[in-house]
């Protein structure tokens, strides 16, 4: 792989390879764009089959955190790590705080947070070492699950989605599919059965259904039949790259809208979606509440002050079907062209974030 050739192509700013011998901790961290403020993204631990694979994973990650910063009108560019490790196995304090002072020793360029195979108590760890992290406990000062609100921006989403589609934002009556009844999953349903909507559901883990399906009467289906199920909605929440090739042309939907990152498997998917006519309302738009919450503990946690930063998604939703449509283009490119336009305007106020002394 040609790395730097990589890092041009896109515009990358910085990747930071990390190695401490005595926690055998093998970290990358990049940072793609630093023209709004930091970069703030969540650390990743995965047991990667390659170090060329974790390198390429960790510069698709930072990219799509500064489109999803960008979009959700907050101050930061994108950044993202990852760890190289199991998860199940190989966390320790001393790896965590070995990470905690290689984050401090960015100066500030990047802020984590949590991601797939990290918790609010590895942030803990790393907190001890540095200011430069956010997502973790109450106890010590943190905003606790992000989960929740995640779940209120997709909802707000589905909601503008829902006028676009059918003329009103009511969703009661309404069919959702919902794919993933996790934290967000589930939070979304409550909200959901709140509305009066009919709930399809399905999960990896039998006992999430069965909650779902005990707490707001959902109907569960096998994980390879959601895409089959007839509905106004499908709300895809668990893995990416579930919309491709072999899923889309299953759908029998009019609007797809859920929490998941990376959605889309490639990216003329969103094209293949609008020639079905098949609105989707692009992830990193609707599922923002999650980066909306960590980004406030930086300016001391309010819970308010974050919801109602959160709530901002319903008329950003909008403004990306309305530029899809002005420009004859998916929404997913309108998604993107929306965060470049922020960018593009506040470039000549922002130069590269230089750190802190």
């Amino acid at each position: 792989m040609e790395i730097f050739a990589a890092m041009a192509g896109d515009g990358y700013e910085q990747l930071a390879f990390c190695h401490d011998r005595a926690t055998g901790l093998r970290a990358i961290v990049c940072i793609h764009d630093t023209t709004l403020g930091p970069a703030l993204g969540g650390t990743r631990m995965l047991p990667y089959a390659s170090e060329e694979e974790a390198v390429r994973d960790v510069l698709r990650l930072a990219r799509a955190m500064t489109y999803k910063n960008a979009a959700a009108g907050l101050d930061h560019g994108g950044g993202k790590a990852v760890i190289i490790g199991d998860p199940k196995q190989d966390k320790s304090e001393a790896l965590f705080r070995a990470y905690g002072r290689f984050v401090q020793g960015l100066g500030g360029r990047y802020v984590t947070t949590t991601d797939v195979g990290t918790t609010m108590t590895d942030m803990d760890l790393v907190l001890r070492e540095t200011a430069f992290v956010t997502g973790y406990s109450q106890a010590n000062g943190g905003s606790g699950d992000t989960s929740i609100l995640t779940s209120v921006t997709v909802h707000l989403g589905m909601k503008a989605a829902a006028r676009e589609a059918f003329g009103s934002d009511d969703l009661a009556g309404r069919h959702v599919a919902v794919q993933g009844a996790g934290k967000v999953g589930y939070h979304l349903m409550e909200r959901l059965k709140a509305d009066g909507c009919r709930i399809t559901v399905t999960d990896v883990d039998p006992a999430a259904v069965e909650r779902a399906v005990r707490d707001f009467g959902a109907e569960a289906v096998p994980p390879d039949r959601i895409f089959d199920v007839e509905a106004d909605i499908f709300s895809p929440n668990a893995l990416g790259a579930v919309l491709n090739d072999d899923t889309i042309p299953r759908l029998r939907c009019r609007v797809v809208c859920g929490g998941a990152n990376n959605q889309l498997a490639e990216e003329h998917h969103a094209a293949i979606l609008q020639d079905r006519g098949i609105l989707y309302a692009p992830d990193f738009i609707v599922n923002c509440g999650g980066v909306i919450n960590v980004a406030d503990e930086l300016r001391g946690y309010n819970r308010e002050r974050a919801e109602h930063k959160a709530r901002e998604v319903y008329e950003t939703t909008l403004r990306v079907f309305a530029i899809a449509k002005r420009d004859g283009i998916t929404t997913a490119a309108a998604a993107d062209r929306l965060a470049e336009e922020r960018i593009r305007r506040l470039a000549e106020v922002h130069r590269p974030y230089p750190g802190r002394a």
